[in-house]
């Protein structure tokens, strides 16, 4: 599997060259409205789209890789219609939290020190993945106080304040829920599901239960930044707005992230960035990828069914586990299982043995790209991929982020007739013991060789894959 910054580098020559965008059409469903609309950019020549990122205290589990590889696709799908030069995407990384600083204190290291370990280990994991790297992945401790005018923190929490829309108590600043009339339309929850949902912190500074911390105080001992409020550390939530604003603007094209970031994270950070820019509207178009379940049960460390990137990673290829988290549509829960990829892994060999000996750029073939055209529908989009051979299928397959190296292809497209020939007579063997897993399992190890077997009355033939080259 090639690094992220090498199937970058090859998908950057043919999206320059693919584009034009003018008559490639992107539905995607809108949280927001609650419907698919057709996708259009506030300047085709700057798309822009914001994704949450990880909070970098611990290994990231595999439900984290969820939205990452979800909007990695949708990242190199927008660089096929528009270019890779018009296409900017930010991934934020919050470095400051209560957890980071929990765990820092454990280890008696700085947050400093915990967070460019864990944000290393992030990325040799998602680099694992076929995953390119965001235009941009500011770090939130970086947006607290700038001095280069960009929008920052602190001054988001000013402007809240001149507005009327947060005020400053017993050294918390608060955002007052009720100043915003239409605080709540995109989770469309009651206002009884919001308190409840928010885990509503009752105290005596607050002028309404709902209103939410944009500042608070350090105690001694925890991180902290000077602030015209006292000395102390952001909010979440007003994190992204920050990021967001200084690098995309008051109102971009697309936020995304999990289906948990509805409410109240990004809820509030719609109410923040409106409030605080003056704006309609924070971001045009709102999506988010579904719940990540694992053998049928919600993924908890108290079952015992945790898991992490880097555990799966020891056990499955990077592509695997990719494949694996692409094939079920982003918005649907998907159920993590061993049965589901072994064989997503049988459909990855037989795609790369198809595809051996082949070099195209990277590009979705047209039927493929209709497909994720309508809200990513993957499931019609592996259809499809199914039906091509050659340079359609091998450029597809790099433009999903599945690229056979040099060698690669070479290991798939040499031959030996003596092992494939023992090969068949070991799975004929297996056949009369009626072993037909170890049968299907020996079919399989050589499809990803790139050798079909067919069987008739006659016996078994074989040929390489689209060769054309029968043996008996």
């Amino acid at each position: 599997m090639p690094r992220a910054s090498e199937a970058e580098g090859a998908f950057v020559t043919m999206s320059a060259a693919v584009g034009t965008g003018e008559d490639r059409d992107l539905k995607l469903y809108n949280t927001l409205s609650r419907v698919k609309e057709v996708f259009r950019p506030i300047d085709r020549a700057r798309v822009r789209m914001y994704v949450c990122g990880p909070t970098v205290y611990d290994y990231a589990h595999i439900g984290n890789a969820r939205p990452v590889i979800v909007f990695d696709l949708l990242f190199r799908l927008l660089r096929q219609v528009y270019g890779a030069d018009h296409v900017v995407y930010v991934r934020n990384v919050t470095d400051v939290d209560d957890k980071i600083n929990a765990r820092a204190a454990e280890r008696g290291i700085s947050i400093r020190t915990l967070t460019d370990e864990t944000l290393a280990q992030f990325h040799a994991d998602i680099d694992a993945l076929g995953v390119l790297r965001p235009t941009h992945e500011p770090r939130a401790t970086d947006y607290i106080r700038r001095t280069d005018g960009a929008t920052d923190m602190i001054g988001l929490i000013e402007a809240l304040i001149a507005r009327g829309h947060a005020y400053a108590a017993e050294g918390h600043v608060l955002f007052h829920v009720p100043s915003m009339p239409d605080y709540g339309s995109l989770s469309r929850r009651s206002l009884d599901d919001m308190m409840a949902g928010a885990r509503v912190e009752v105290a005596p500074y607050k002028r309404d239960p709902m209103d939410f911390v944009l500042w608070k105080p350090s105690r001694s001992g925890e991180p902290g930044w000077e602030s015209p409020w006292g000395v102390g550390r952001p909010g979440w939530h007003i994190e992204c707005s920050a990021m967001s604003g200084a690098l995309l603007g008051g109102t971009f094209d697309i936020h995304g992230g999990g289906i948990d970031l509805v409410f109240p994270h990004h809820e509030n950070e719609i109410a923040q960035s409106r409030c605080a820019h003056g704006t309609a509207a924070m971001a045009n178009v709102w999506m988010h990828n579904g719940f990540l379940m694992v053998e049928g049960e919600k993924m908890s460390k108290s079952l015992g069914n945790f898991v992490t990137i880097r555990d799966v990673l020891q056990d499955w290829p990077g592509d695997v586990v990719r494949l694996n988290m692409l094939k079920t549509h982003y918005r649907q829960p998907i159920d993590w299982t061993v049965k589901g990829l072994e064989e997503t892994a049988r459909v990855l060999a037989r795609w790369r043995a198809a595809a051996a000996g082949v070099e195209a750029p990277a590009a979705f073939a047209d039927g493929v790209f209709e497909a994720l055209a309508d809200d990513l529908n993957m499931p019609r989009a592996m259809a499809e991929v199914h039906r091509l051979e050659g340079g359609e299928l091998a450029g597809t397959l790099a433009a999903f982020g599945f690229p056979l190296e040099a060698g690669e292809r070479e290991a798939l497209s040499g031959i030996d007739e003596a092992f494939v020939e023992e090969r068949i007579a070991a799975r004929l063997a297996a056949r009369k013991a009626r072993d037909f897993a170890e049968a299907d399992r020996i079919r399989d190890e050589l499809a990803g060789l790139g050798i079909a077997l067919k069987d008739s009355r006659d016996g078994t033939t074989w040929e390489r894959a689209h060769s054309g080259m029968e043996r008996t």
